[in-house]
């Protein structure tokens, strides 16, 4: 080799080793992009691409057979100079870098499933984008490199409700496409080459993990290796959580009836009861509601006394039946006040279908049968008009919204009265505890959706401890994840079958009721919207396991996964303070939070696609839809603020 040649070589293989940080495992200048998660934390080492020749080691490898091979040809052809061995080697430098960037940035335990490159995505709002598309065993993840900034989709494939193969004729002879419909309002549409699709199978490879329960695999959430400092499972301490309301005292203990989950298996192990009921006598109660979901308590006022308590309905029938223990203890809730002679049950339900569920055997407490009772129905919708609501919703806003008919579109949808509704009966419980010092009652018609809402948004009024981080996680747990709300069911988990009946935005509508209380007393809560965002990330994600289940039962019996929303949090704490959207101090502890929920007060807050990210807000105008989008978060993170009156109100 004459000396150029071998000073050229010399020269290049000394540049291999420094660009770049020095060996095929750097990453791009600046550190590898975290995953979107509720946090942004680092994720682990990277998994091995599919596609070994675009990593760092294959094309770097491939350089230098070009490069023996040139040094050959030098030695027949004469010598290649010093600067055509740098152009080349700065154009393969450039093609490992940007093969880099385009990589998805993977959790500890994630792995990808296929890679494929030239892929069109669909944008409703920037319109068509070229990019690489992974697919990996949690989510879908689309880059775009060439765009300043980056443009990144980045999907949990849990979020994605079903994937359906569309036509793609405008880019293409032999193009194809997907539309993937999803459960946080998106649809996203994606074409690419026909080969592409024989080669890697990506409609197949999206089904199969986005729905892993229908094709006989496990949730991610299993495989995720994450390690964290705490056990997420402990966050919330039943016992703890009535120690801290005064509990047990000398009219109510801690039960453990149901340890084993055979009294009732929808039903916590640890629940709170009257002190002077016998075991058998709850039993016979447990006969007569649905589901065996007896009276029990979820909160009780520390001076007054006076009690909220969740049930289900009483089985009473079309003949009226009768359970005399059932009288009784209600009648044993009334006297454990002693500021009330009175006992006030709040039926969620509309009165209608609490007539039609007597005839099929349900029913409600009659006052003649419980003499010192109050029944109020509050006539709130069951999940069937709810998950109705949200696609009528969900049509009018996404990709576009009719600005002349916005108000009689929102109106159509009645997702804003069903959100009053709920306030509205949740102050009317709260009201009842507070200034009338009555102990309530409150169901359902099984006493998991509505039941839930209802002592949740209650308890989130009259105590500010609920308003906390910690507390409002210990909130979640108790009142919806431990007394079984069936969130399984409800957001489809891992299943492919759309059209389930069981599928309801009932814990969505619960945080649309907080967010608009964040709204009107921003001071009284130690979070606002984002950290309400990062919790719906997580209801869909299947990243940890708070979610996944219908009952704690469930959670509990099964091989659950060592990470519960604790540790997601814990990670989730220093990125939403560092991008200051939690409200400074603690809130304040004698303060009663009871919203204004008629509907000149209401807001819409559609959470259209969650992802990290300043938000940026345009100025709210009465009866104008502003769209707040943040441009350096490419499609990630797009928020509907939107005022639906003219009228002004204080504290709002």
């Amino acid at each position: 080799m004459d000396r150029p040649a071998a000073a050229a070589a010399a020269a290049a293989v000394a540049a291999a080793g420094c660009e770049g940080g020095g060996g095929p495992n750097s990453g791009p200048a600046g550190g590898r992009r975290p995953p979107r998660a509720a946090g942004g934390a680092t994720a682990g080492s990277r998994q091995p691409s599919v596609e070994t020749l675009d990593s760092p080691t294959g094309s770097h490898v491939e350089w230098c057979k070009q490069l023996i091979a040139a040094t050959i040809s030098s030695q027949i052809s004469g010598s290649v100079t010093s600067e055509n061995v740098s152009r080349d080697y700065k154009a393969l430098r450039d093609g490992n870098k940007l093969a880099q960037m385009e990589e998805a940035p993977l959790f500890p335990g994630e792995s990808i499933k296929a890679i494929v490159k030239d892929v069109m995505y669909i944008c409703p709002f920037m319109g068509a984008v070229s990019g690489t598309l992974t697919v990996t065993d949690f989510k879908l993840y689309f880059k775009n490199v060439e765009r300043d900034p980056h443009f990144i989709l980045d999907v949990p494939l849990g979020v994605i409700s079903r994937v359906e193969k569309i036509g793609a004729q405008s880019h293409g002879d032999n193009s194809c496409g997907i539309e993937i419909v999803c459960k946080d309002m998106r649809n996203l549409r994606l074409a690419y080459k026909q080969e592409e699709q024989s080669k890697l199978g990506i409609f197949e490879n999206l089904n199969k993990h986005a729905f892993p329960l229908s094709n006989g695999q496990a949730l991610f959430a299993f495989s995720y290796k994450e390690k964290f400092s705490i056990n997420g499972w402990k966050v919330y301490d039943p016992v703890s959580e009535y120690k801290r309301q005064g509990l047990p005292n000398e009219s109510w203990k801690i039960s453990k009836i149901n340890n084993n989950y055979e009294f009732c298996d929808t039903y916590p192990a640890v629940i709170v009861v009257p002190t002077s009921v016998k075991d058998d006598d709850l039993s016979k109660v447990a006969a007569f509601r649905a589901k065996g979901r007896v009276p029990v308590l979820s909160w009780i006022h520390p001076e007054s006394q006076a009690t909220i308590t969740r049930c289900s309905q009483p089985l009473v029938g079309p003949n009226d039946k009768r359970c005399k223990e059932d009288e009784k203890y209600l009648q044993t809730i009334m006297d454990a006040n002693a500021q009330s002679h009175k006992l006030i049950i709040f039926d969620a339900r509309q009165n209608s279908v609490a007539d039609t569920n007597k005839t099929k055997g349900g029913g409600y407490e009659s006052e003649s049968v419980y003499p010192n009772a109050e029944l109020v129905f509050l006539e709130i919708h069951n999940i069937h008009v709810m998950r109705e609501s949200l696609r009528k919703l969900k049509e009018i806003v996404y990709p576009s919204i009719d600005e002349a008919r916005w108000l009689s579109n929102v109106d159509g949808t009645h997702w804003l009265e069903y959100i009053r509704m709920l306030l509205a009966g949740a102050v009317r419980i709260a009201d009842k505890i507070e200034s009338g010092k009555t102990s309530v009652v409150v169901h359902c018609s099984d006493g998991w959706d509505r039941t839930a809402q209802l002592t949740s948004l209650a308890m989130l009024m009259l105590d500010s401890y609920y308003r906390t981080i910690k507390g409002f996680e210990i909130l979640i747990e108790k009142e919806w994840i431990s007394f079984g709300h069936r969130f399984a069911l409800r957001v489809g988990h891992g299943n492919d079958n759309h059209a389930d009946a069981d599928r309801s935005p009932i814990f969505l509508q619960f945080i649309d009721c907080v967010w608009q209380m964040t709204r009107q007393f921003p001071s009284a809560f130690e979070f606002n919207e984002l950290f309400l965002i990062t919790i719906l990330d997580h209801l869909y994600s299947c990243l940890f396991g708070t979610f996944l289940c219908n009952c704690e039962q469930q959670r509990f019996k099964e091989p659950l996964p060592f990470l519960a929303w604790g540790a997601g949090t814990q990670r989730a704490h220093g990125s939403l303070r560092s991008r200051s959207v939690l409200d400074p101090g603690p809130p304040d502890s004698e303060f009663m939070c009871f919203p204004l929920h008629q509907l000149q007060n209401r807001l819409i807050l559609l959470v259209i696609l969650c992802g990290a990210g300043q938000i940026v807000l345009e100025g709210l105008e009465n009866g104008v839809c502003q769209l707040a989008k943040n441009p350096t978060l490419g499609s990630k993170l797009t928020l509907f603020y939107i005022k639906v009156v003219t009228k002004q109100l204080p504290n709002f």
